[in-house]
């Protein structure tokens, strides 16, 4: 029955059009509202019981979201993404998940043999959570460029692209990211994407500093923002360290960073926690903020929607969920959206100003 129900919302799924913004605001006086690791498809029914049975102390529950296509999910209205690259430089190492071990599935896995090329692969979690509507960022990336020519005057869609290597607890080693696999993902995304995306350079302009830049409103206007994409490193880490490693201010990169405030790179902050009081005051400054409607199924569950609207109120730009559609797992009507049904407005906080 959930099955026939997720069908018919993905069929009959109404594609919003919000009120028109202004072309002379700049994209840091939009809010947008977008998917969280938008590319994921819903883990293994049968392995998923298997892991919970064998392992009470590790929740799962956390895991019971599913995502349609990334072009259903642009077309619907939705203009923030996230997608989680592993590196594959030899290619084939992701191409087995030893969960398919554990649980045999009737569902083919990679069935064009995606995996065993040499790149960076999407998916969720090694061996476990490998369901995804995209094997390859190549393959991402191509869908973004075909959605984003056949609507060449959308709003910028803000994407959160989060490296991965962690070990899985299965046994399978991550190659771990080095600045020379930045390079190349960097180089990835200019292939792929071209005079589409909006960089780190593109913002600085003539200022001495990306965060310079930012405090003096150098974001683009909408109209020169349009048919683009603007790519945001979710680590706040050593490998957003590495990342920035001999490029200051981000001369050259295709991506901004979680650089705090203060830093020559600081441009665009994660606040995940919607409640966050600092985060009107960040916005008033010109940093872009990505904050969270939902996590982990938590307000979902409760239909509690109260991380949604305080997130609306302090004018974070990106608001990411998992419920752009009520929940086809467990019985709850929460559903994410602005009041008019649309996904973009102008922003309640520096919207005009």
């Amino acid at each position: 029955m959930k099955r026939i129900l997720f069908t018919f919302l993905i069929t009959t799924a109404v594609t919003y059009t919000s009120t028109a913004q202004s072309d002379d605001l700049k994209i840091n006086q939009l809010q947008v509202i977008g998917s969280h690791n938008s590319y994921r498809q819903a883990i293994e029914t049968d392995l998923y019981n298997v892991i919970q049975a064998k392992d009470t102390s590790r929740s799962l529950k956390g895991l019971q979201y599913t995502h349609i296509s990334i072009t259903d999910q642009l077309n619907k209205g939705l203009r923030n993404l996230e997608i989680d690259v592993e590196a594959d430089s030899q290619g084939g190492k992701y191409a087995h998940p030893k969960g398919l071990n554990i649980a045999k599935s009737d569902k083919a896995y990679d069935p064009n043999g995606e995996m065993k090329k040499p790149g960076f692969k999407v998916f969720h979690m090694i061996d476990i959570d490998f369901r995804t509507s995209c094997y390859t960022f190549q393959n991402c990336l191509a869908e973004l460029k075909k959605w984003s020519d056949a609507n060449p005057d959308h709003v910028p869609v803000f994407i959160t692209l989060e490296p991965k290597d962690d070990d899985s607890f299965l046994g399978t080693k991550a190659e771990k990211f080095t600045p020379e696999l930045f390079d190349a993902l960097d180089k990835e995304l200019r292939k792929g994407l071209g005079n589409k995306l909006i960089t780190p350079d593109m913002v600085r302009g003539k200022y001495k500093t990306l965060e310079e830049a930012v405090l003096n409103n150098n974001w683009p206007t909408l109209k020169k923002a349009r048919g683009k994409f603007l790519f945001i490193l979710d680590n706040n880490g050593a490998k957003r360290d590495l990342y920035a490693l001999n490029h200051p201010s981000l001369k050259g990169r295709a991506v901004f960073i979680n650089a705090e405030p203060g830093k020559p790179e600081a441009a665009t902050l994660f606040r995940n926690n919607s409640e966050d009081p600092t985060i009107t005051d960040l916005v008033k400054k010109g940093y872009i903020i990505r904050t969270r409607a939902d996590s982990d199924t938590k307000e979902a569950r409760a239909n509690d929607y109260t991380h949604f609207n305080a997130a609306k109120a302090s004018g974070a730009q990106v608001i990411t969920t998992d419920y752009y559609f009520p929940s086809t797992f467990f019985d709850s009507s929460y559903e994410i959206k602005y009041e008019d049904g649309s996904y973009v407005r102008t922003n309640p906080v520096t919207g005009g100003k």
